[in-house]
């Protein structure tokens, strides 16, 4: 195993210990099932990551052009511990909004697919980092296969599921209405300023999105 790929296995058991650690202390108790499943589905995606993803991304991801990981990465974390631990206690203590086991079903579903998602857009653009740069030290061209034949921010298009499933798979309204009403508005504002400044200063970009019309979602945006 390559040092980044150590480093980044490091990093999602620590991220996957303190995701439980949170829900169920905020819950109080470990009698939850579909806790265990969302670990599990999480646990699951995080290893097949490391053996999916090219290294030399995984290294761009941690440490974008050498340097350190982006802030907007430490605050996007802490808005998913907020997140886990608003589900915890809602779920096992408050009962503010729980909701039935089929949204709990469809959201670890949709949880799952998300991630999957991350993972093949992953291998399809090397080029996708956790800061919004133009990687000229690697070469970066517009990517055009796969799920950006379809829309030019297929990663954001993933999070925008992935987020609000997440807190349907954790039993939890209140987490959905959290996460979607904190995280969703930042994303739009990304997506747009990225798109902005790829089309300005990536050579080749401003044709491909001639091309691919769509942002986010064929036919909408």
């Amino acid at each position: 195993m390559r040092p980044e790929q150590r480093a980044a296995a490091i990093q999602s058991a620590a991220f996957l210990a303190l995701t439980g650690v949170l829900l169920f202390g905020a819950a109080g108790g470990f009698e939850f099932w579909n806790f265990w499943a969302y670990l599990a589905v999480m646990g699951g995606i995080f290893a097949t990551s490391l053996v999916a993803i090219d290294p030399d991304l995984v290294r761009e991801r941690m440490r974008p052009a050498g340097g350190r990981a982006p802030k907007g990465l430490y605050v996007m974390t802490a808005m998913m511990f907020v997140h886990f631990a608003i589900a915890g206690a809602d779920r096992g203590r408050l009962h503010w909004s729980d909701t039935t086991m089929a949204p709990m079903i469809v959201g670890l579903i949709l949880f799952a697919l998300a991630n999957l998602a991350f993972i093949w857009i992953m291998r399809v653009n090397r080029y996708f980092s956790s800061v919004v740069r133009i990687q000229t030290d690697r070469g970066q061209k517009p990517v055009t296969t796969g799920p950006y034949a379809w829309v030019r921010h297929p990663g954001y298009a993933a999070a925008f599921v992935l987020l609000p499933a997440s807190g349907l798979a954790l039993g939890s309204w209140l987490a959905v209405a959290a996460i979607t009403l904190t995280s969703l508005p930042l994303l739009l504002w990304r997506t747009v300023g990225e798109d902005r400044m790829l089309r300005a200063e990536l050579e080749g970009y401003d044709d491909y999105a001639r091309r691919v019309r769509w942002r986010l979602m064929p036919g909408i945006w």
